[in-house]
């Protein structure tokens, strides 16, 4: 049995995965950390990673972006993996698990949707096809009117997905309205919406001339991120530090 330490627990995410794994066979919820625990949750809460000294094999990170750093300093501390599943991570903040990972086991990805992943390998195809054929691409993003950060991390994986199939020639482009000038063909232009209970959409465009190609994604739950979080905490469990990715989990 996989014994899990949910960080982040009380937010809405954590809620979703203790849920998901109440149902699960092969692993449990040891300890959730949270600075605002909820009454009658099934394991013991703990206010700050410093107090949690409960043995477990793998931490689960659905937090903030503000929590990230020390979630990393505890796993390297203890040498738990750890699945990172927070965005709006800086570029600092980044390095820091790339820096993690050198020391423990890091599952991080933007977003823990088997299709999002399986969206930014089609995508990735579809940019080495289109891009010399002088297709302009963009992306837009769609999220409920409570999230903070924008363009959401998914988003920002999809361009740099696509970015990396095109040997990092491009630039990103996230505000048009403060200037007045034609799109450079080597940008990707990211766009984000917000309002009511939009769980997540993810649109990536290519428009050529007289054509348009579209790759759609929807999120109807937030259960389809909690359960590739659960099999991403079963696939660290017991693996030698390094950097995963959902790719590597899902084989």
């Amino acid at each position: 049995m996989v014994k899990a330490i949910m960080h982040g627990c009380s937010g809405k995410m954590g809620q979703v995965i203790t849920g998901l794994i109440a149902e699960e066979k092969e692993i449990t919820i040891v300890a959730g950390v949270d600075p605002s625990p909820r009454e009658g949750t099934p394991y013991p809460v703990y206010e700050n990673l410093d107090a949690c000294d409960v043995e477990a094999d793998v931490i689960i990170d659905f937090s903030n972006a503000a929590a990230v750093d020390s979630l990393l300093k505890y796993s390297v501390r203890r040498q738990i993996p750890a699945v990172v599943c927070t965005t709006g991570l800086s570029e600092e903040q980044k390095a820091h698990i790339y820096a993690a990972a050198e020391q423990v086991g890091i599952v991080y990805s933007a977003n823990m949707s088997l299709g999002i992943n399986l969206l930014m390998k089609m995508v990735r195809e579809a940019a080495r096809v289109l891009a010399d054929a002088g297709f302009d691409i963009e992306i837009v993003e769609r999220h409920h009117n409570q999230k903070v950060d924008a363009p959401s991390g998914t988003a920002l994986a999809l361009a740099d997905s696509i970015n990396h199939a095109l040997d990092d020639a491009y630039s990103y482009t996230y505000d048009r309205s403060q200037q007045r000038k034609k799109r450079e063909k080597t940008e990707i232009g990211i766009s984000a919406v917000r309002g009511g209970t939009i769980v997540g959409e993810h649109e990536v465009i290519f428009a050529g001339t007289d054509e348009v190609i579209e790759f759609n994604h929807r999120a109807y739950s937030k259960s389809i991120f909690g359960k590739g979080a659960v099999q991403a905490a079963k696939f660290l469990a017991g693996k030698p530090q390094g950097l995963y990715t959902m790719a590597d989990v899902i084989g």
